[in-house]
């Protein structure tokens, strides 16, 4: 919401039009979290502002666009969907097992992977949840499973909900499942992806689902909760699965399928990298330059009828 701001005091001094796409919506986290902590009503207010002051509003998905018309009231004629583009000459097909070998994952267990930011609203502890029940109902096949953390810093201490994992983790019993690596650098995002079986994204909020993009375009499978783009980004049985939102023993349901059918994970990849073609830059950014011509357009013929 800060770059919105900023654009409209460009917007004041050099008299152009601004486009804006918000990268999460305020109000929909705020109402997600549920008590828990909450964004400030500055933030809120500015974004109410943004809305009013642009020239057109970028979706990434339908969701976003009603939440836009409901939550911000925003006039429905600036609304224009339009999702992120992934880099396809960053993001694309590695092999599996190459991966898992070169990373020191063991090939012959399945990786299930989270990356993203450690907060409560991501939902981590659904994943630990989950491995705990396929730990006490099914120990055979827990045997095969090993599940690698990617975001945050697991030693900092002053990281509460880092902190709160891992000692969940701990009152779980499957630290010998669950391991926390860590932020890793963009660059070496693909050969993690990769190396999964299956990405997790049990979120409780995603305003599009960029990790799901990335790892899909690598020929990963992603299980996700079925909110915000994720409903729209990934198609259950074809490229992942949906799961509820908050129910672990969905989320080991589906983890174990990868376990049991290895093969299924095969028929997913190839599904996976098709779609996320569908999103690479060269086809997003050419729909993003006709929004912004068509923008500029309007604003001289403003300029000429005045």
């Amino acid at each position: 919401w800060l770059s919105g701001w900023v654009a409209n005091k460009l917007k004041e001094v050099w008299g152009i039009p601004f486009v804006q796409m918000f990268h999460t919506l305020g109000e929909m986290k705020n109402r997600i979290s549920a008590g828990d902590v909450r964004l400030p009503n500055l933030r809120i207010a500015e974004e109410m502002r943004i809305v009013a002051w642009a020239e057109a509003l970028i979706a990434a998905t339908e969701a976003e666009n009603y939440q836009l018309l409901w939550l911000y009231r925003a006039d429905r004629r600036k609304i224009v969907i339009v999702p992120p583009g992934v880099d396809a000459e960053q993001f694309y097909p590695i092999s599996h097992t190459s991966a898992q070998v070169k990373l020191g994952f063991d090939k012959d267990k399945r990786l299930f992977l989270f990356v993203g930011r450690i907060e409560p609203l991501k939902a981590v502890d659904t994943i630990i949840e989950a491995v705990s029940l396929i730990k006490r109902e099914y120990p055979p096949l827990a045997e095969l499973v090993q599940v690698a953390i990617v975001g945050g810093d697991p030693s900092d201490a002053t990281d509460d909900e880092m902190m709160r994992l891992k000692a969940f983790v701990q009152e779980q019993d499957v630290a010998d499942i669950v391991q926390f690596l860590g932020a890793r650098t963009h660059d070496s995002l693909p050969e993690y992806y990769a190396a999964a079986t299956a990405l997790i994204m049990p979120s409780d909020y995603e305003s599009f689902g960029m990790v799901a993009l990335e790892a899909m375009a690598v020929g990963t499978p992603v299980i996700a909760t079925e909110v915000g783009g994720l409903a729209f980004l990934v198609k259950d049985g074809e490229t992942g699965f949906h799961i509820p939102a908050r129910d672990p023993r969905s989320l080991a349901k589906r983890m174990l399928l990868f376990v049991i059918q290895p093969e299924r994970r095969q028929i997913l990849s190839k599904n996976a990298v098709i779609l996320a073609q569908q999103y690479r830059w060269s086809l997003i950014g050419d729909r993003l330059l006709s929004t912004f011509e068509t923008i500029l357009d309007q604003a001289k013929f403003n300029r000429r009828k005045r």
